[in-house]
């Protein structure tokens, strides 16, 4: 059950062991089919009941509970979380606990109705994110200047329109290669610690394999934290405009970002 992944601090050892004690605790037996009555000296689950519904050995799961130096694989993380009955938010959070970035899934790709509404009712350029860059939602002003309506769906990823897209250096003019890679040292932090899902290994090899540039830059290693900027842009049919920008994560569904641009 080794992994490469960072053990996580003794604090967070400690909440992680308390965590799981609490959801153990608040299963009822009688709903996985096992007998609530007899000898139970605890309520809930026995600490052995979670580690066979896991798949897991006994010795390794109370290493987990009492805060021990371990290190769980995501494998384990994600036995214990079916063994008991986590949703996604508590899954979310005994992912934090154990150290693991949270892997991508279709519900990370999935955009809240709620949001989506709030995005195409805005006047300004708008658009939705995933960690991988992929523009799932966006507005019909956000079209008009990025033109995603246009792009086939497996080519929509705002890395692949930036470095493989001719239009892009155009609507950057001058200040394409700074936007570049800023772009890309806000990607390589989000990339590193999702490096073993199989779309970041895809879309980084081909970026590299497409885009001298990006293979370039990309061994250069930069580094930077995102947020808001600002940004001048030729847009289609001539006009220079500039533009204030801010990216604001999804509280209902953190892996994804809105985008929103506001002319200067």
């Amino acid at each position: 059950m080794q992994t490469t992944t960072r053990p996580p601090l003794r604090h967070a050892r400690n909440e992680l062991g308390q965590f799981l004690r609490s959801r153990r605790e608040a299963i009822r037996p009688e709903t996985l089919g096992l007998p609530e009555g007899g000898r139970r000296r605890t309520p809930g689950l026995r600490r052995d009941e979670v580690a066979e519904l896991a798949d897991i050995s006994v010795d390794w799961y109370i290493r987990l509970e009492q805060g021990r130096p371990v290190t769980p694989s995501r494998q384990t993380v994600d036995a214990i979380a079916r063994a008991l009955r986590l949703d996604r938010v508590e899954t979310a959070h005994l992912y934090a606990l154990s150290g693991i970035a949270l892997p991508q899934n279709a519900a990370d790709e999935t955009v809240p109705p709620t949001v989506q509404r709030m995005i195409d009712r805005l006047a300004q350029p708008a658009y939705i994110t995933n960690r991988l860059g992929d523009v799932l939602h966006w507005n019909p002003a956000a079209d008009t200047l990025f033109g995603f309506g246009d792009v086939a769906e497996e080519d929509r990823n705002v890395f692949i329109g930036m470095f493989l897209r001719p239009a892009s250096r155009k609507l950057f003019g001058t200040g394409w290669e700074a936007e570049a890679k800023r772009m890309l040292a806000e990607f390589r932090p989000v990339h590193d610690i999702n490096a073993a899902d199989p779309r970041f290994v895809k879309l980084t090899a081909r970026l590299q394999a497409e885009s001298p540039v990006f293979a370039k830059w990309w061994r250069q290693h930069g580094i930077k934290a995102g947020g808001a900027g600002r940004k001048t842009l030729y847009a289609p049919g001539g006009g220079r405009t500039k533009y204030e920008y801010v990216a604001l994560q999804v509280i209902e569904n953190p892996a994804l970002k809105t985008i929103i641009y506001y002319a200067v």
